[in-house]
């Protein structure tokens, strides 16, 4: 691909705040080039299941290239995407709203009126991808709405708000949202397998929307590279900044560099708070002491539920199909894999609820004796992704986190409350009443049984507002303090628990931020 030397703005990453930035800016005449690590995904590149590995986990020492990332820390295992388009092409659709509270919690509290000034974005956001009410409740979903029953919450079960195109299934039809400039789509089949990559081209990734619309208006996206240092360069002027990058999916590479006049971080928590940590000790170290912290993990519990019934398909329907509002700081949501995909039966153990280590070890070791027959029967299921929901809880409560560079790559500490648990009361409690509707047994992974260590798809913040160097990175308009021209827009800027997915506020927030950006001359 060739490139200028010289672009105006220079965005690190293809997420939801990147290819925001990317279409906002190049519809106000400015020319933009998007450096994104991952792949290039064509819809037949997705895997058909999640036990191609090659295709599904990015690992590249591995050769692996594909859409998921796993990252384990000492306080949280990690979930995050990779690709051109970001979390979107591995995450569950789903595009809730947080509370009311979220808006006047953490840092940026009261630097601006957020639920106010936030509410025209998060319209535009819903509009741009292409939110709606899923209208098929599946077998996981009822089994939710069962449970809702039986702890007199029916109220408070509801279908999800999703990006998806549903229309007529697997039926083609012209582009349905931007009066023909977008890609033709295909009607949803309902067939599970939203988070190992959709290739139906019924899911609405950023690729069919803003990064579809921006690549008409010229922005140039560069996939498989990734930023190895970014050096400010004068403090006015075009060339403000200096990029280098390199190939991300070969072992060795020759760097290049471009300049511009603004940058934007948007290379989602695990990209643009190494980097920028790394960029303190050396090009930027006028970056804020509150980098990579206040990060937070929406407070959450994974538990696969398992059935032994075979006539129940619990892989039907789209990735989240419905919620279930527990109180006024919990919700559990029922998530699924399409048929086959049964790579995590292989890091799933019996839930134990113990946070004592060795009483925790000795229960683990007690439970299949207690029924046999039934955990055979879960053990060797014949198809995992059939067989099994996922039951996401998530909550509003705070506790944060600080990520650090180390020598063998980023490491956690405690920074703020209770360390992150994946022993929850509630989420277990409904998870056993979960498992017991659908006749089946409730699973988490080895990392949690073994070490307590809770596993999260939401990882956020650790360059948070605030309202000067001393409390955030990054002021109320997302430009980091220090460097004029410099911006973040992705998860890591979230600044409080939202408690829910945090998609739909990260494409609002981004929205926002690009309103205050001027057109071009």
């Amino acid at each position: 691909m060739d490139l200028k030397d010289h672009y105006d703005f220079v965005i690190i990453g293809s997420g939801f705040g990147g290819s925001v930035s990317a279409l906002r800016l190049a519809e106000k005449g400015y020319s933009v080039l998007v450096i994104e690590k991952g792949k290039h995904f064509r819809d037949t590149d997705y895997p058909e299941t999640n036990w191609n590995l090659r295709k599904w986990l990015w690992i590249p020492a591995l050769k692996c290239f594909g859409i998921q990332k796993l990252t384990f820390l000492r306080h949280a295992s990690i979930l995050s995407g990779v690709g051109v388009g970001g979390g979107s092409l591995v995450y569950a659709n789903t595009l809730p709203k947080p509370k009311a509270a979220f808006f006047n919690r953490g840092s940026w509290a009261g630097l601006a009126d957020w639920e106010t000034e936030l509410e025209p974005h998060y319209k535009t956001a819903w509009q741009m991808l292409g939110a709606t009410v899923n209208p098929k409740l599946a077998e996981s979903d009822l089994a939710l709405q069962k449970l809702a029953e039986k702890i007199n919450k029916s109220s408070d079960f509801s279908p999800t708000t999703v990006a998806v195109y549903f229309g007529q299934a697997d039926v083609t039809v012209s582009d349905p949202y931007f009066g023909g400039r977008g890609p033709d789509r295909k009607g949803c089949i309902h067939c599970g397998a939203c988070m190992t990559g959709c290739r139906n081209n019924a899911k609405n990734t950023l690729d069919k929307n803003y990064l579809h619309l921006a690549g008409q208006l010229g922005v140039t996206i560069l996939a498989e590279n990734k930023v190895t240092s970014v050096k400010a360069k004068s403090e006015s002027g075009k060339e403000r900044y200096s990029i280098n990058f390199s190939r991300s999916t070969s072992y060795f590479s020759k760097e290049r560099s471009v300049t511009s006049e603004i940058v934007i971080v948007a290379g989602r928590v695990l990209g643009t708070i190494p980097l920028m940590l790394k960029l303190r000790k050396s090009t930027l170290p006028g970056l804020s002491p509150r980098l990579g912290e206040m990060i937070r993990t929406n407070n959450e519990a994974l538990i696969i539920n398992t059935t032994t019934d075979r006539e129940l398909d619990l892989y039907k329907g789209v990735a989240i199909g419905s919620i279930l509002e527990t109180d006024e700081n919990s919700h559990v949501e029922p998530v699924r894999y399409g048929k086959g995909a049964g790579f995590w039966r292989i890091t799933m153990m019996p839930m134990v609820s113990e946070r004592n280590p060795i009483k925790r070890i000795l229960r683990l070791l007690i439970t299949p004796f207690k029924e046999p027959i039934t955990w055979l029967k879960i053990f060797f299921v014949r198809d995992f992704g059939k067989s099994s929901a996922v039951l996401l809880f998530m909550q509003h409560l705070d506790s944060t986190l600080k990520i650090q560079n180390g020598l063998f790559g980023i490491r956690s500490k405690i920074e703020k409350g209770k360390a992150p648990t994946p022993f929850i009361p509630e989420a277990h409690e409904l998870a056993l009443k979960y498992s017991e509707i659908i006749k089946g047994k409730p699973q988490i992974m080895v990392n949690e049984v073994l070490a307590g260590i809770p596993s999260t798809a939401h990882i956020l913040g650790g360059a948070c507002m605030g309202s000067s160097p001393e409390e955030g990175v990054i002021n109320e308009k997302n430009e980091v303090f220090g460097y004029p021209g410099m911006y973040v827009f992705d998860g890591s800027m979230i600044s409080a628990n939202p408690g829910v997915n945090p998609s739909l506020t990260i494409t609002a927030i981004t929205e926002r931020g690009m309103s205050y950006i001027p057109k071009k001359n």
